[in-house]
């Protein structure tokens, strides 16, 4: 860990929300003026998309049904860690993209006079001099396996944790809308995903500082059936707080500030799903002044 180029990452599985986390440090690094490095978690896959359909069909031949990227061998988690250390020592590293679109491969070809395709990745490139922070958001922030234990390079490790229903649901929905995946097809994900989803992203959320889980109230008992997306509104968020006084956590303000919250244990706050996102600004903002601060 380093006061002097701090580490921040949101990890959470896929579906999980861990966009709505990374517009409130959106918000908060442009208020602030605080210049990130931004580090997306698809950068550390293995594969580009033709090899990762490759290797998932040998796997399959071979009888292994559950490769996938959420487990180590379509990653590189040695990579991972060694960005977190190295950046958290010096402030320097290499970073690269994974082009999800044709838009993204545009603005990188024009960058860097290339010619790559969406589902590929950039070459690996130095992290600018001068930033003030490493933001990562993806999967594996906190991810441990074998040697490799990516959260002890990391300041601040949050995690975004529906209750795994509401998961489902948003991932379903997701899928559909982005990439036309029909639900049978991303159920079939979920099912292939499920052991290293246990192994690789599951115990992250143990060694997470802050946890943000949204829970429905509403049924979502079959969530392979579900016309629509519990609302904000219809859920409440438990913000579980790994070490209160590391973070210099005020409970009282916060109850004051966010109107119909409570505490449902010494270290859970419940707030209004409505009211996640202000509530990430007020709890993270005095966080990062603080870290940057004391860099010095």
């Amino acid at each position: 860990m380093s006061k002097r180029h701090p580490v921040i990452a949101v990890t959470g599985s896929s579906g999980a929300g861990t966009s709505t986390v990374k517009r409130a440090f959106e918000h908060i690094f442009h208020r602030e003026s605080i210049r990130p490095v931004i580090i997306e978690g698809d950068s550390y896959h293995r594969y580009n998309r033709v090899e990762m359909k490759a290797a998932m069909k040998q796997a399959g031949e071979q009888g292994n049904n559950h490769f996938s990227h959420f487990g180590p061998e379509a990653n590189l988690f040695d990579k991972l860690e060694e960005t977190f250390r190295t950046y958290g020592e010096s402030g320097t590293g290499k970073k690269r993209y994974y082009l999800h679109s044709d838009e993204e491969a545009a603005e990188h070809n024009s960058r860097l006079d290339t010619s790559l395709k969406a589902g590929e990745f950039t070459p690996w490139e130095d992290i600018p001099e001068g930033t003030d922070l490493l933001f990562y958001e993806g999967l594996h922030g906190g991810v441990r396996h074998e040697q490799v234990d990516a959260g002890k390079f990391v300041d601040l490790l949050i995690g975004v944790v529906p209750i795994v229903n509401l998961e489902w649901i948003q991932k379903i929905h997701r899928d559909k809308a982005e990439r036309g995946y029909a639900p049978e097809a991303t159920v079939e994900t979920i099912l292939r995903r499920m052991p290293d989803y246990v192994r690789y992203i599951t115990p992250q959320f143990s060694h997470t500082d802050i946890n943000f889980q949204r829970v429905p109230l509403v049924d979502t008992s079959n969530p392979f059936i579900s016309r629509d997306i519990p609302t904000p509104d219809e859920s409440l968020v438990i913000i579980r707080f790994k070490d209160p006084q590391k973070f210099h956590i005020d409970f009282t303000y916060l109850l004051s500030m966010l109107q119909g919250s409570f505490m449902s244990r010494r270290n859970d706050l419940v707030v209004p799903g409505g009211k996640m996102g202000f509530a990430m600004e007020i709890i993270l903002g005095p966080i990062i002044d603080r870290m940057l601060k004391e860099r010095a």
